[in-house]
């Protein structure tokens, strides 16, 4: 019988990429991890002035790490994103995990009097949830700062070979963006791993339901423990590929 053992091929933005192999390692997976991003973080170099500002939304650690130490409130989108924040001395409070529940927290937040002023969302260039109009509309004044571009990036030629052989490979996917340029890479090469795609909302699901996927996992909850869970549960589904 042939070797048809799995590897799990992560796609998201360099830093991000090596905190969720740490993530999947501590949570006991041993199977092979190859990282290669789709998207590329950079810093636009600009800092936002903060006057008159009584709080920030970061989306993401990406956003965190594009600005200078602070000590204001930060409303986060999960807890990744509010631990980041936190080492760098904002006053972090953790959403649900998306933009949604962020949303919600802030709004939550503003009805008993914790939100005292203006609110600036620093964000990406791509940044999905309209969070700045939204709570504007609902009486939360929010100004928004793009603080770094998020660059597609194509996959590396070890990706594509790992795709190109017999072996089944696990795709974690984070963003409908990452699952968007995941679909056009794909879409380049004759894959023939059997793939077993998990997606972080339905909005990423979308965006990957026309690849030729065995299974296509959709978390219950966006976060990166339900993705680690979602990662344990197709590397079980893989085991069985001879069968199919």
């Amino acid at each position: 019988m042939s070797d048809l053992s799995p590897s799990i091929l992560i796609t998201r933005p360099q830093a991000a990429a090596e905190r969720f192999e740490v993530a999947i390692r501590a949570a006991g997976i041993g199977v092979p991890a190859m990282i290669s991003p789709l998207i590329k973080v950079v810093p636009t170099g600009e800092t936002p002035s903060l006057d008159g500002v009584s709080g920030v939304i970061f989306t993401s650690v990406s956003g965190v790490a594009a600005m200078a130490d602070g000590n204001l409130p930060a409303w986060c989108v999960g807890d990744a994103t509010a631990e980041a924040a936190r080492a760098r001395g904002w006053q972090a409070r953790a959403a649900g995990g998306d933009a949604e529940a962020l949303c919600g927290r802030v709004l939550a937040d503003a009805k008993r009097g914790a939100v005292e002023g203006p609110l600036l969302h620093l964000r990406g260039r791509y940044a999905r949830g309209d969070l700045a109009t939204r709570l504007s509309a609902a009486g939360v004044p929010t100004g928004e700062a793009i603080v770094y571009d998020q660059e597609l990036c194509g996959l590396s030629e070890d990706a594509k070979a790992l795709l190109m052989r017999e072996n089944p490979v696990i795709v974690p996917l984070f963003s409908p963006r990452s699952a968007a340029q995941f679909a056009a890479e794909v879409a380049k090469i004759e894959v023939s791993a059997p793939m077993y795609v998990a997606a972080m909302s339905a909005a990423v699901a979308a965006e990957a339901q026309d690849l030729d996927a065995f299974v296509l996992k959709l978390v219950a909850h966006p976060s990166a423990a339900e993705m680690i869970d979602a990662v344990l549960g197709l590397l079980d589904a893989s085991d069985h590929v001879e069968d199919r």
